[in-house]
């Protein structure tokens, strides 16, 4: 099992529990694909680097998971499709 670490950028707009019901939904890609979510970290609203989709702002997560080396591509596949979901990029995090 590899380490991966899935980040997202939500909409700063939504109410939070349609917030919390997004990140639920992406814990729930990752156990689906197999995975197993060992910690998720909220930095909370930051401003983006540049405008995306007209918004100036956006909620950070990072959730860390265990899973084959399959996964990320199933996540990725599910959470490209979800509403509220700017930006996210999935990585191996290394051993070191």
């Amino acid at each position: 099992m590899n380490k991966y670490e899935l980040a997202l950028v939500l909409n700063a707009k939504i109410e939070d529990d349609a917030r919390a019901a997004a990140l639920e939904r992406a814990k729930e890609y990752i156990t689906r694909a197999g995975g197993t979510v060992t910690e998720v970290e909220e930095w909370g609203k930051k401003r983006l680097a540049y405008e995306v989709q007209k918004m100036n702002e956006g909620y950070y997560y990072f959730i860390q998971f265990e899973a084959d080396t399959k996964a990320p591509a199933a996540v990725e596949q599910d959470v490209r499709i979800m509403d509220n979901v700017l930006r996210f990029l999935c990585v191996r995090k290394d051993e070191a």
